[in-house]
């Protein structure tokens, strides 16, 4: 059996141990700062109600704070999975018609759609909380995941389009041959072909929910209605400047390991995603 000689092997593996070096680095830079705050977490810090050791401590105080972790941690959840089905509603059906349908001025709308991502999110804020507050909505995670469905519609709309696009035009027209109808190509057809680019804009919407602070700050004023971003903090502004620093750990430790976990699970789907229109059949 022929074998590699080393002459050969040596050249391609002092190619590649740049890019190994380069991604180990990159690795550690982006990780430390999450296991630094799992290891604070769990650790005795000053000020905080643990204060030596190492033990659950944070965590007891981070779980029965004010209205309670769990309180926090559902409403968060319910915010997140709220935004995701709005934005997928509206962004599906948008991103079928700019993909498929040619009406008037259809480039220009969509132009102009996209042109809402240039608009400071926090310039829109105020006149959100007013219209809010005149339909009565104001106030609630309902509201609160609409006005977050809104800022991602835009590329939520164009990552629905583009990887519609991609899809072939003959699978279309076999549906229709068979007798399928609009509907039936759209559900049938284009959409289990674009589940790449749906989890991806899933994805988006629910890790934009998930971690924003700005928003429900102005459009929440009920303590037992706030996320866990806002939650915490409203931890950190407590009485005469003392700052519970393991709690908070323990806080950001909770925050992350949802995101971590969603975005391993999807990950494969989330690159297809990106890639569904770099190339289009």
């Amino acid at each position: 059996m022929a074998t590699m000689s080393p002459r050969r092997f040596l050249p391609s593996a002092l190619k590649s141990t740049p890019y190994y070096v380069l991604s180990g680095a990159l690795a550690i830079v982006f990780l430390f700062p999450l296991a630094w705050a799992a290891f604070a977490s769990v650790s005795g810090t000053p000020g905080s109600t643990q204060v030596t050791g190492f033990g659950p401590g944070n965590y007891q105080t981070l779980f029965a704070w004010n209205n309670g972790l769990p309180t926090y941690f559902f409403n968060t959840v319910i915010l997140s999975c709220a935004t995701v089905v709005f934005t997928l509603a509206v962004s599906l059906l948008g991103g079928y018609a700019f993909a498929k349908f040619d009406f008037p001025f259809r480039n220009t709308i969509f132009m102009a759609t996209l042109a809402i991502l240039m608009v400071p999110v926090a310039t829109m804020l105020i006149p959100l909380f007013v219209l809010l507050k005149f339909l009565g909505i104001q106030d609630s995670i309902l509201g609160l995941a609409l006005v977050m469905a809104m800022f991602q519609l835009p590329f939520a709309t164009f990552m629905i389009r583009v990887s519609m696009e991609a899809v072939p035009k003959e699978l279309e027209e076999a549906a229709q041959v068979d007798g399928a109808g609009t509907f039936q190509v759209f559900r049938r057809i284009l959409l289990p072909n674009v589940r790449p680019g749906i989890v991806t804009v899933a994805l988006f919407a629910f890790l934009a929910a998930w971690n924003d602070f700005i928003t429900p700050l102005i459009l929440i004023g009920t303590s037992s209605k706030e996320p866990l971003a806002l939650a915490m903090t409203t931890m950190r502004e407590q009485s005469i400047g003392v700052i519970d620093y393991g709690s908070l750990e323990a806080g950001v430790v909770v925050m992350a390991l949802p995101c971590l976990i969603l975005f391993f699970a999807l990950q494969g789907q989330y690159v297809r995603g990106f890639m569904s229109g770099a190339i289009k059949g």
